[in-house]
C-alpha cells in the first residue's frame, strides 16, 4: 500500500488545494499539468499583481506581443488577449480534474479589473464579456467583494456564470456574499440556467487579518495585547465556517440544493504566512475542514508538501473559543471594524496599482516592439 504524503491526507480532509499563481511559463513548461498529477492540486486562481508577475517574463509572450504591435492593438486590448489566453490554456489544463469532480474542482478563476470595484453595473459587464472571451465551462470570475460588488455578483450569478467572490474579510461581509450567491443561484434557476454546470467559491483572505491586527497590537504594548498576537486571522475564519454551515443548512438552500446547485464553498485565500515567526503552514494546518478550499501560493504548497502536519478537521466546533479571541481583541482597544474596513480598501489599492504596474509593462513592450521602432 503506498504511504500517504501531507497534500493526499489534505485533500482526503475535504480542503481542495489551488494553486494561487498563473503564468505562461507554468503553462508551457507543463509545471501546471505536474502540480495536478503529483501535488493534488486541483485549481488555480489568479489577480492582477499574479499576472503583472507573470508578464514580466516576456520571452513567454514575445510572438503574441510582436503580433498584436505590428496591428497597433491598444495596451488594453492586449492585456485582455493574454489573460484570456493563459486563463483559456489552464481552464484546458484542468479540464479533466473539472469533468472527475463533476464541475466542484477544476476552476480557474480570472478577475474583473479591480478599477471597476466599486462601479456595480461596469463590473456586471466586464464578467459577461470576460465570461463570453474565455469561453471555457471551467472558468470562475472574480468579483470583489465591495459593497458594490455585492448586487454584481447576485446578477452575474444570474446568468449563469460561476463565480469567485474575493476579497473578504469580515463574517458580516460574508454573509452578505452567501445572501448574494443565493439570490443569484434563485434567479439562475428562474431564468432557465443550469445550476448543476455552475459553481461560486467565497475567498475569505487569511494572513493579511494577523499582518494588520498584529501591528495594532504591538503598537499598544501591553502584555495581554502582545499576546493575543497570530490569534485573529484564524479565529475569524472559524466564524466564517460557523456562518458557512448556519447559512448552508437552511430550508433556502435546501430547494437550490435540490435543483442541482453546489453549496458555494469557502476558500482561505491569502495563506503565506507573512510573520517568519509563525509556522510556514499555520493557515493550512488550523484551517482543515471539509468542503473549503485553500489556495496556496507555491512556497506554501511546498512547505505543507515537505513538512505539513494535519489534526483533523480543526474548525468544526472551535466557534465559541474564536468568539473568545475577539473579546479579548475588544477588551486591549482593537477596532476590529477599522481592521476590515482598512484592509477591504487596502486589497482593493493594491490590485489596482498591480494593474497599473500591468499597463505600463504591456505599454512598454508594445512601445518597443511597435512599427515605428523598427
Amino acid at each position: 500500500m503506498a504511504s500517504s504524503t501531507p497534500l493526499a491526507d489534505l485533500s482526503a480532509a475535504g480542503v481542495s488545494i489551488w494553486l494561487d499563481d498563473l503564468s505562461r511559463q507554468r503553462i508551457e513548461s507543463g509545471n501546471l499539468a505536474s502540480l495536478i498529477e503529483e501535488s493534488e492540486v486541483v485549481g488555480v486562481t489568479s489577480n492582477p499583481t499574479i499576472f503583472a508577475s507573470a508578464f514580466a517574463q516576456a520571452d513567454y509572450y514575445a510572438e503574441e506581443l510582436d503580433a498584436l504591435a505590428a496591428r497597433g492593438a491598444s495596451v488594453e486590448g492586449t492585456i485582455r488577449e493574454l489573460t484570456t489566453e493563459d486563463v483559456r490554456r489552464a481552464c484546458d489544463v484542468f479540464r479533466g480534474v473539472w469533468q472527475r469532480t463533476g464541475g466542484v474542482d477544476g476552476r480557474v478563476s480570472l478577475e474583473v479589473d479591480p478599477g471597476k470595484a466599486h462601479d456595480t453595473e461596469a463590473t456586471v459587464a466586464e464578467a459577461a464579456d470576460l465570461w463570453k472571451t474565455v469561453d471555457r465551462p471551467n472558468l470562475m470570475i472574480k468579483i470583489p467583494a465591495t459593497l458594490e460588488g455585492i448586487p454584481a455578483i447576485t446578477r452575474t450569478l444570474a446568468e449563469g456564470i460561476s463565480v469567485n467572490v474575493t476579497l473578504i474579510f469580515s463574517v458580516e461581509r460574508y454573509r452578505q456574499v452567501m445572501d448574494a450567491f443565493l439570490a443569484g443561484m434563485e434567479q439562475a434557476r428562474a431564468n432557465g440556467h443550469d445550476l448543476t454546470s455552475m459553481a461560486s467559491v467565497a475567498s475569505f483572505f487569511v494572513s493579511r487579518v494577523d499582518s494588520e491586527v498584529d501591528k495594532r497590537l504591538e503598537a499598544l504594548g501591553s502584555d495581554a495585547a502582545l499576546n493575543l498576537r497570530g490569534t485573529a486571522a484564524i479565529a475569524n475564519a472559524r466564524l466564517a465556517y460557523a456562518a458557512y454551515l448556519e447559512v448552508f443548512g437552511t430550508e433556502r438552500w435546501a430547494a437550490l440544493q435540490g435543483a442541482g446547485a453546489k453549496p458555494q464553498r469557502p476558500l482561505w485565500a491569502s495563506t503565506g504566512v507573512k510573520n517568519k515567526a509563525y509556522p510556514d503552514t499555520l493557515y493550512v494546518t488550523e484551517l482543515v475542514a471539509p468542503n473549503t478550499v485553500n489556495t496556496m501560493p507555491e512556497a506554501t504548497l511546498e512547505a505543507f508538501a515537505d513538512h505539513g502536519e494535519l489534526h483533523g478537521d480543526a474548525v468544526s466546533g472551535t466557534e465559541d473559543a474564536a468568539r473568545e479571541v475577539f473579546a479579548g481583541l475588544a477588551h486591549v482597544g482593537i477596532d476590529i471594524d477599522d481592521v476590515y474596513l482598512t484592509l477591504e480598501n487596502e486589497g482593493v489599492q493594491k490590485f489596482a496599482d498591480s494593474w497599473q504596474e500591468l499597463t505600463d509593462t504591456v505599454s512598454e513592450q508594445l512601445t518597443r516592439r511597435s512599427p515605428e521602432q523598427a
